[in-house]
């Protein structure tokens, strides 16, 4: 079967490797994504009334996600190093979801894609661990990047 997609992560020799974005301009670049975590109906109604026993679940959440955003290449071994300039985690209950939505920016020569999808995994995860005692049914359901832009190809939008 023939590869039709770019295989810019490979070397000629089939490696894994960094891609090179030296040649490219910085521009503003915009990335955002979201997760959606099942919680119980009995939890879903604990982290509305701020009763969860470990403390306040959603800033919880909210930092580890923010923090997350910092160390993606830490974490994705061929991830650029980038100066990010915002970052912003949101995270609204509604009904037995919870659902976290990330803003990423920077000036640089490549996308913030992954950051703003580690800020979700990562807030999700943080929840799950605050909510785990109460809830062993907890699941993380998808995460998903819903917009960016910068950039060569511009601006793009998930459908709804």
């Amino acid at each position: 079967m023939e590869n039709t997609l770019p295989m810019n992560h490979l070397n000629e020799h089939g490696e894994a490797r960094m891609v090179d974005v030296s040649a490219k301009n910085e521009t503003l670049r915009e990335a955002r994504a979201q997760a959606i975590v099942s919680v119980s109906p009995q939890v879903a109604a604990a982290l509305r009334d701020n009763r969860v026993p470990k403390g306040d679940a959603l800033a919880v959440a909210r930092i580890a996600g923010i923090q997350a955003v910092k160390r993606t290449p830490e974490l994705l071994p061929l991830a650029h190093p980038l100066g990010i300039t915002y970052v912003a985690l949101d995270i609204t209950s509604e009904g037995n979801e919870v659902i976290l939505r990330s803003t990423v920016k920077c000036v640089e020569r490549t996308g913030v894609e992954m950051e703003a999808l580690t800020a979700v995994t990562v807030g999700a995860l943080a929840l799950v661990d605050m909510l785990k005692g109460v809830d062993r049914q907890i699941t993380l359901r998808e995460a998903f990047v819903t917009y960016k832009s910068g950039g060569r190809s511009g601006t793009w939008e998930r459908e709804s």
